[in-house]
């Protein structure tokens, strides 16, 4: 699940954020507090990771035309809490729901509902957490519902891409910005736009820590170095036309403002010494 990006670094750090479109509480504005998980922390988010990939994994062989989001949603709940794990996102500052379900303009954030039928041609983000014995995994994936345009199958290509383009950066030694350029150049290269009001974090105890991991080059960022032990959800947001968006009437659900489609993938990843372990690797899970 993504951060607004002015939650965590305003330019103005010692100061609380204002209430935002989506009726979140402010938070107090810190750079520092950055955590490298230790050993037995990390086994307990490889396994919150795991329970993710399985239930994404699953989710993405589940859904075609006809199906509503609040079939995932229950799908997803139900196979979480199987696990040992407590869905992360429901409850989260009010959010009803398991996952976030946005589909074709939606870019973040929707929410699940009986009355959301997926309809053959679709793309559709869905975007869980599991809390698992303290500790948090979070990761994202765009599903095609059925065949889909030329244009949708490139947007989620290059979406994918893009993620794995940034996580290539990670090792100890590198920094923020390494994965942000490397996001930004290969996205700018297919002529799509990178969605900048959202970002990754950090995550482990929480949900949303720092560092506020951006997909495009800025100044508004500390360029922090990465260290062994960050655990940082990466995830892009791509979109076909304009980069900006608006959030609608629940107060929750953010769409773009031309109506063009957006895609977004996410891991969770551990920095090691010599580069990086995705901990939600859906071709490495197991049941």
């Amino acid at each position: 699940m993504n951060i607004i990006t002015n939650l965590l670094f305003p330019k103005n750090k010692t100061q609380t954020s204002k209430k935002t479109t989506m009726g979140l509480p402010p938070l107090k504005q810190s750079v520092r507090g950055i955590h490298c998980k230790s050993a037995s922390e990390i086994e307990k988010m490889r396994e919150s990771s795991r329970i993710v990939a399985i239930v994404l994994k699953e989710i993405s062989e589940l859904v075609e035309p006809g199906m509503t989001t609040a079939d995932l949603d229950a799908h997803a709940e139900k196979r979480i809490k199987e696990m040992g794990a407590t869905p992360s996102f429901k409850g989260y500052y009010g959010f009803p729901g398991s996952i976030c379900a946005s589909i074709n303009n939606e870019v973040v954030h929707g929410i699940p509902s009986p009355k959301r039928v997926m309809r053959r041609g679709d793309i559709i983000k869905v975007d869980t957490g599991a809390y698992y014995q303290n500790f948090h995994g979070d990761s994202c994936i765009t599903i095609p519902v059925g065949k889909v345009s030329n244009q949708a199958a490139k947007l989620i290509k290059v979406a994918e891409q893009a993620l794995y383009k940034g996580i290539e950066q990670v090792k100890a030694g590198n920094y923020l910005l390494d994965i942000a350029g490397a996001i930004e150049d290969y996205t700018k290269s297919h002529k799509y736009s990178i969605v900048q009001e959202f970002t990754g974090h950090g995550v482990g105890r929480n949900l949303h820590e720092p560092p506020s991991v951006f997909n495009f080059r800025t100044d508004q960022l500390p360029n922090v170095k990465l260290k062994s032990g960050m655990t940082l959800a990466i995830e892009p947001i791509i979109n076909a036309g304009s980069r900006h968006t608006r959030t609608l009437r629940d107060r929750w659900t953010v769409v773009t403002v031309d109506n063009n489609l957006s895609a977004q993938f996410e891991h969770t990843v551990l920095v090691t010494d010599n580069g990086y372990e995705i901990l939600s690797d859906r071709n490495k899970c197991t049941n």
